[in-house]
């Protein structure tokens, strides 16, 4: 274990990596010493490391969270795409013959039934045939 995994800074917590520059800690802490507070930092200096000498940042006039999406206008009442083909109407479905479906499924159940019993007939006599190797 390397010493110095668990020890943090006195006023500072595990989320400062995250939290923009000059945030400050949330709970009301005092910055870490040596570090400047927002209020005490020079106006002409940049609020980012690694920001270019000389440029301000952004200025404190600026909302603070999310302001919501911008506004729209709806289109008018009468408002509408524009229709160049008329699509034709849905055509009319054969009948079907419902005494024939049924034969047609009784069948397919018959068939399921028969294939599903050998199955059961096949798995049985492989049973019968371990369990006397079992014994043997």
């Amino acid at each position: 274990m390397v010493a110095s995994a668990g020890v943090t800074t006195p006023g500072s917590s595990a989320d400062d990596y995250w939290r923009p520059p000059g945030a400050g800690d949330p709970s009301g802490a005092p910055n870490p010493p040596g570090a400047p507070s927002p209020a005490t930092a020079p106006s002409g200096a940049p609020n980012a490391p690694g920001a270019p000498l000389g440029e301000p940042g952004p200025t404190p006039t600026s909302p603070v969270g999310y302001t919501g999406p911008p506004p729209t206008t709806p289109p008018p009442a009468d408002w509408h795409p524009p229709l160049y083909l008329q699509p034709p109407p849905p055509r009319q479905l054969p009948g079907q013959d419902q005494a024939a479906l049924d034969l047609a499924e009784q069948r397919a159940q018959h068939l399921t039934w028969i294939v599903g019993a050998v199955a059961a007939v096949i798995l049985l006599a492989l049973s019968c045939a371990f369990c006397l190797r079992l014994v043997r």
